[in-house]
């Protein structure tokens, strides 16, 4: 939902207070982001678990869900935004900062109902324009994920696809997989 246009400044933007569901800041436009579902929300958590699991000890990388990155002239919230280890900023306590200034290395969206494919697709687009090498866009509704990398045309994936992951993330995943993890009731088969 675009709420208005704007005329404050990226920095006055950062300035408001967080909303809930996030807001983010898009070519002078504050943008609302859907509230999640239930559906959204269980793929959000299952794979970051699943990158966090294999990535995190290994000290490659971390994904973290609804991570504000500002960077360019934007301010986006995207779904899950995958930092490689050498790209996370620690403070002196040896904890991560709270503002990234820096476009994910993974970027990764998942449709909710209702929303715009094209502005997702844009808000892809342009963190690759800005240094993003891999963009996932998850479409729970026909179970399919458009990948996008740089200075190539998106590749579809479905079914029992092997999905690309950045290096150094020792990560297999199909999409059957990911879209297997919305069923949890062991009683419907």
């Amino acid at each position: 939902m675009t709420l208005a246009k704007s005329s404050l400044t990226l920095a006055e933007f950062l300035d408001l207070p967080e909303t809930e569901p996030a807001s983010e800041y898009i070519d002078g436009e504050i943008q609302q982001k859907p509230m999640p579902k239930t559906k959204h929300s269980r793929l959000q958590l299952k794979l970051c678990n699943a990158i966090n699991d294999v990535a995190e000890s290994a000290l490659a990388a971390y994904a973290f869900p609804e991570l504000r990155c500002t960077f360019g002239h934007r301010s986006i919230v995207p779904d899950i935004a995958v930092l490689l280890w050498p790209k996370i900023q620690w403070d002196e306590t040896g904890e991560p900062v709270d503002d990234v200034k820096v476009s994910p290395d993974w970027i990764v969206e998942i449709l909710s109902p209702g929303q715009s494919p094209n502005r997702v697709t844009q808000k892809i687009l342009y963190c690759l324009e800005h240094g993003t090498q891999l963009g996932w866009m998850l479409d729970p509704s026909d179970r399919s994920i458009l990948v996008f990398v740089p200075n190539q045309l998106p590749i579809f994936y479905e079914g029992g696809d092997r999905l690309p992951v950045l290096t150094p993330i020792a990560l297999e995943l199909t999409c059957d997989q990911i879209f297997g993890w919305l069923k949890m009731n062991p009683a419907v088969s």
